[in-house]
């Protein structure tokens, strides 16, 4: 393999590594986020209902409902058959025999993009709706985003081949 061809691997490689970080980056953030739908003075996520007040911020617990419960498991899942799907990667990267393809990698990214995927559509389905004023927000879009580049990634890990 000539220097040209080992440059262009090394570029591949990162840049799939570079992609993988983003999406990794897009889940923690639409998990954590306080948007997933917003309203007014009012904004409501995975984990918490924040009401805007005089008096300040007063944020309650979400609600117990099986479908906000399934969707904070998804989500968690998701973030974590990216990370170990990243690990995966790297792993494979060091221990791959030459001409080798990232399966392992693919399947748990491809995993991971299913679950978030399921999670937006679940809260897409079951939010309730609380007048004319709420919205999705941000979190929310960043979930739906983070689904498809999840999913390629998958896809261009199945089709990657380890050189030297």
């Amino acid at each position: 393999m000539d220097l040209l061809e080992k440059k262009k691997m090394l570029l591949i490689l990162l840049g799939v590594l570079i992609l993988h970080l983003i999406i990794l980056i897009l889940l923690i953030v639409s998990t954590a986020a306080s948007a997933w739908t917003v309203g007014g003075d009012k904004s409501t996520d995975l984990w918490y209902t924040c009401l805007a007040s005089k008096g300040g911020y007063h944020c309650k617990p979400a609600s117990n409902d099986d479908w906000i419960q399934a969707v904070q498991a998804l989500m968690i899942l998701s973030l974590l058959f990216c990370f170990f799907s990243l690990i995966a990667f790297v792993y494979q990267l060091f221990r791959l025999v030459k001409g080798g393809r990232f399966f392992f990698t693919a399947i748990f990214q491809i995993l991971a993009s299913l679950f978030v995927m399921c999670a937006a559509i679940i809260y897409t389905v079951m939010s309730p709706d609380e007048g004319s004023d709420s919205q999705f927000g941000y979190a929310y879009v960043l979930a739906w985003v983070a689904f498809p580049l999840c999913l390629i990634s998958g896809l261009i890990y199945i089709v990657l081949r380890k050189k030297e």
